[in-house]
């Protein structure tokens, strides 16, 4: 897992503080409940377990306050543009808010699974105890309390019903055991449809399932509001030594002065108090989210391009964007429930927004259709489906004007953040260079297909002739990678490999077959730039962001006067 975490770019110091965090909560609680004086007679019917469940739960408090604010996306828009408190180093980390996202949902399910199993072992030892208890036991004596005028029970399973009868009772007839079944299911649907394969070939059941949260989150406030732990009174504690009066447990009893009937209370909820603040923050996104969905937008343009891709080219009075930036878009005519995030393929400097949407399952296909992509005749823009959109939200591609340089990489559809960032470069480029402080750009393409390189050749000419005809050919290095190709394409691309411009994308640059040789480009880079800071853009597979990232910090000087490459991954 540090592997992966490294490669998402999430700092060692985030990780390691979250971790801290939770090993002093899990401690500290362990503590309380394994040798604090409330509990030594809970501890007498439960034995470890009560430890066990006990501080999984002040972890899982913790976990459920931060795991909502990741996706708090306005919240992180704000912070991120915000000079003020967050510079490149605290904006690099909120880009990589859906990988802690992730950690947390893991860490919940890891401390989720400890606190039910240890109430499994509870529940089972308390049915024991009210049935099986032996008179003459402090284990009778404890699980009988409550039975009598004036007691307060310890022992809160009241019925003498036997194992397993028993323990489902508790499962389904207390608030604690419902809201526990029914929160665990939730979080076992949430995490299982979030894997990569669900989200990637039926995005849908992600989507739903996700939205489970919402119960996950009502059933854990109310989870503890039954009070079933229970530990000795503070008031009991001043009259009833549990240290000294342990040992005579059989002459406990209102005449006795030293020893009187222990007193018990359940402890008073407390996980509201962890979740209420990330709760209203999350109301208020969702309430900002549809105030922005109400807003009209207008498809003004849908373009038809190969490799199954098509292009929206949209208009929403007061939009502002950031190259690199994303949008979440829904279709009521598609699905009125559904969005689906989409990088910002048009430039700042444009006067309409646009997306490139690849046709990779049910939603984009069906909204291929109502756009009318099959269509061959012109279709007047009234007719196009109504759209909802939400952002746009900030992402890495953001900071790429900050540096002297950059490597761009992208892997097939990853370019789209890349076409933002080149429009909006070749647009200032030809207003005033001057004001640019980004002096080279190394860009990187990876692709299967040949006829995916079709619909983003046309950008790259315009560049490639802009730059000649202000003899700065050299700012934009680009390189064109067809990483997948049969014999016959070989033979063809051997034969036309000597005319001025490339078979495949009519670019004077040749397309390169295979994939880079990252340890080659890494240190030619960095011996041509030897004192600057080099920022790596990716939007990619998890393997190339863990080569990439390899080689930032292998190629990086440990001069601070020498080259250092800042990894950036897009998350979204």
């Amino acid at each position: 897992m540090s592997n992966w975490m490294v490669n998402e770019g999430l700092s060692i110091i985030v990780i390691l503080v979250w971790l801290a965090l939770n090993a002093y909560l899990f401690w500290n609680f362990y503590q309380v409940y394994d040798v604090g004086e409330r509990y030594v007679y809970s501890r007498q019917l439960y034995g470890s377990f009560l430890a066990l469940a006990r501080a999984p739960a002040a972890c899982l408090n913790f976990n459920c306050l931060l795991i909502l604010l990741p996706v708090c996306r306005n919240l992180l828009s704000f912070l991120r543009g915000s000079s003020a408190c967050c510079g490149r180093s605290i904006r690099r980390q909120l880009d990589r808010n859906l990988t802690f996202h992730k950690l947390v949902a893991w860490m919940i399910a890891l401390h989720t699974a400890i606190h039910t199993v240890a109430h499994l072992f509870n529940v089972e030892l308390l049915v024991d105890a009210r049935v099986e208890a032996k008179n003459g036991t402090i284990q009778a004596v404890l699980t009988d309390l409550g039975d009598g005028k004036n007691e307060t029970y310890l022992n809160f399973v009241r019925s003498k019903v036997p194992n397993p009868i028993g323990g489902i009772n508790v499962a389904f007839t207390f608030l604690a055991g419902l809201t526990g079944v029914v929160i665990t299911l939730a979080l076992i649907l949430i995490i299982t449809s979030s894997t990569k394969t669900i989200r990637r070939s039926y995005f849908e059941v992600f989507w739903y399932t996700h939205h489970l949260f919402v119960v996950f989150f009502i059933g854990l406030v109310i989870h503890g509001a039954g009070k079933i732990v229970r530990g000795q009174t503070f008031k009991s504690l001043e009259d009833h030594k549990p240290d000294i009066c342990i040992h005579n447990f059989t002459e406990w009893g209102p005449t006795n002065p030293t020893c009187p009937t222990p007193q018990f209370a359940g402890n008073e909820p407390m996980t509201w108090l962890w979740v209420i603040a990330p709760m209203i923050l999350y109301a208020f996104e969702r309430m900002i989210r549809f105030y922005r969905s109400q807003q009209k937008v207008v498809i003004t343009k849908v373009v038809n391009h190969p490799f199954k891709t098509y292009e929206l080219q949209m208009k929403k009075k007061g939009f502002k964007m950031e190259v690199g930036q994303y949008i979440f878009v829904q279709c009521p005519k598609v699905s009125s429930l559904e969005w689906h995030p989409f990088t910002l393929t048009s430039a700042p400097e444009e006067d309409f927004f646009s997306i490139h949407i690849r046709i990779v399952g049910d939603w984009t296909e069906k909204l291929a259709e109502v756009c009318g992509c099959n269509k061959t005749e012109f279709q007047d823009a009234w007719t196009l489906p109504k759209m909802a959109v939400d952002g746009p939200f900030g992402t890495a591609s953001e900071d790429v004007f900050s540096y002297e340089v950059a490597m761009l990489v992208g892997a097939g559809i990853g370019v789209t953040p890349f076409a933002s960032v080149l429009k909006s470069v070749w647009y200032r480029y030809c207003s005033d260079s001057s004001t640019l402080r980004l002096k080279k750009i190394y860009f990187y393409w990876l692709c299967r297909d040949t006829h995916a390189f079709e619909w983003f050749a046309d950008l790259l000419q315009s560049l490639e002739t802009q730059m000649q005809d202000r003899n700065n050919a050299d700012f934009l290095s680009y390189n064109i990678y067809l990483t997948g190709w049969d014999e016959s394409q070989a033979t063809a691309f051997t034969l036309h490999h000597d005319q001025e411009k490339d078979v495949i994308t009519g670019l004077k640059q040749k397309t390169l077959y295979g994939r880079p040789n990252w340890e080659n480009e890494f240190k030619t880079i960095g011996s041509t730039h030897q004192s600057s800071r080099v920022g790596v853009f990716l939007c990619g597979p998890e393997n190339l962001a863990e080569d990439l990232s390899k080689q930032c910090i292998a190629n990086s000087s440990a001069d601070p006067r020498g080259v250092h490459f800042i990894f950036n991954k897009e998350n979204f």
